[in-house]
């Protein structure tokens, strides 16, 4: 077996393997406009859906981006795409509803859910994006025999509202589906798959600029002041008055940007790409070519690269801040555990990025006197972040006042002891991964 001295390819980088196909774009030195319709703070899927739709309204959009547009989690994430498993895994209704209430509240989630893939597929189509789209399915797969079970319960539900055509897997009929033994069967999501998220942003953005949006890199916004008739937005490149501004800054949501960083919790999370695998090998791990994510409390995710010749593996490696190599070698780790038979197999590039959190584990999208926002992925960020943009836009053009979907519930739950820092996610992080190391072992 490989050692950790012995993991990384010649060629190793510390940066995002979609990068190689499609990287953020360096932002040019246009003059910021003194005002527009819609102010938007944040370039990434939300951001640049939310600029696209206005548009496609006629109405004067602009995105404010502290780096370069797309550099944070929308070109850094392992590309799964579904709709609706994960918000139905964390969807339980608020304190206080009657059972069926919350069934009813849990079907349009779930069904809101659905529409956020529909979205994604309609933009790939729609705008000729080319990003590798592999509408093959998704396996969530079992740690231990108590999930199966759990499993089981939800399928009917899932299947009724979002049209997942999902089925339980039982373990000896994973065989076909997985290269792997550690887990307790899975449930196979047919409306499901996965991309390459670079590419997909890339299209994104050229239709966002073709449809007339303008998007400014390396001008983050320092404050939002409500002024009469709109906001005025202070960047270091100077101030932009709006009559309206949408935050979309998910993951790295700062001080500054009206009280929001105190409502998500940014995760990091980490991935690696492995060297070109043999074809032999490469196809034996996912014959399908299926989407992989686990149903640990500290998830970790994978599939083939777009080409089929790579495993892309990820996950929450460490809950305290890590350089890429350290978070390559526990990742290197993990992969092997489930896939013994890639052992020798070398990482070629590793790197990170945040995902946003709320404490309700539900997406947000609210605000309210023309301050908008759209905000915590918990993990589904493709699908949903991009749906949740594109609403806000639908809901400023179309001048609604009551919610516009299931995801529009009035204010983000905070907590009073809150501030932002995450200090505690180390402890919780680290309880959360011994009792899964704890349960898969007892399972086996």
């Amino acid at each position: 077996m490989a050692s950790s001295a012995d993991i990384f390819a010649p060629d190793f980088q510390r940066r995002p393997y979609w990068w190689e196909a499609y990287e953020p774009p360096e932002p040019g030195e246009d003059t910021l406009p003194a005002s527009v319709d819609v102010a938007i703070v944040g370039a990434g899927y939300a951001g640049i859906c939310c600029a696209l739709t206005l548009r496609q309204a006629g109405i004067d959009a602009l995105v404010l981006e502290a780096g370069r547009p797309g550099q944070g989690a929308s070109t850094r994430s392992g590309g799964q795409v579904s709709g609706g498993v994960n918000v139905q895994k964390k969807a339980l209704a608020a304190v206080g509803e009657s059972p069926e209430q919350r069934e009813q509240l849990l079907a349009e989630r779930l069904r809101d859910a659905a529409a956020s893939m529909s979205y994604v597929e309609s933009l790939i189509a729609d705008h000729g994006i080319q990003c590798g789209w592999h509408k093959t399915g998704r396996l969530t797969t079992m740690w231990v025999p108590q999930h199966y079970e759990a499993w089981k319960d939800r399928i009917e539900q899932l299947n009724a509202c979002t049209g997942s055509h999902a089925r339980m897997l039982a373990r000896e009929e994973l065989a076909p589906e997985i290269g792997s033994r550690v887990y307790h069967g899975a449930a196979l999501i047919e409306r499901a798959g996965h991309l390459h998220p670079a590419q997909l942003y890339g299209g994104m953005l050229r239709a966002a600029r073709d449809a007339g949006a303008r998007i400014h890199g390396n001008t983050p916004v320092a404050s939002i002041t409500r002024q009469a008739g709109g906001y005025e937005l202070a960047t270091p490149r100077g101030t932009v008055r709006a009559r309206q501004v949408v935050i979309a800054t998910n993951g790295y949501t700062g001080p500054g940007l009206a009280g929001l960083q105190r409502k998500v919790v940014p995760i990091a999370t980490y991935m690696i790409a492995t060297e070109e695998l043999a074809p032999g090998l490469a196809a034996s791990l996912l014959p399908t070519n299926r989407a992989v994510s686990e149903s640990r409390r500290v998830v970790n995710h994978y599939r083939l690269s777009p080409d089929g010749r790579r495993l892309l593996f990820g996950g929450r490696a460490r809950f305290t801040p890590a350089g890429e190599e350290t978070t390559a070698r526990l990742l290197h780790r993990a992969m092997l555990k489930r896939f013994p038979q890639m052992a020798g197999t070398r990482i070629t590039h590793s790197w990170g990025g945040r995902v946003a959190m709320t404490l309700d584990s539900m997406p947000h999208i609210g605000g309210s006197d023309g301050l908008h926002y759209a905000l915590g992925c918990n993990g589904s960020g493709v699908a949903m972040m991009s749906y949740l943009g594109h609403s806000v836009g639908r809901k400023i053009a179309e001048q609604s006042r009551g919610p516009i979907n299931a995801f529009d519930m009035g204010e983000i739950p905070g907590h009073p002891f809150y501030f932002g820092s995450t200090w505690f996610l180390f402890a919780i992080g680290s309880w959360y991964q011994a009792r899964d190391a704890y349960d898969h072992w007892k399972a086996r």
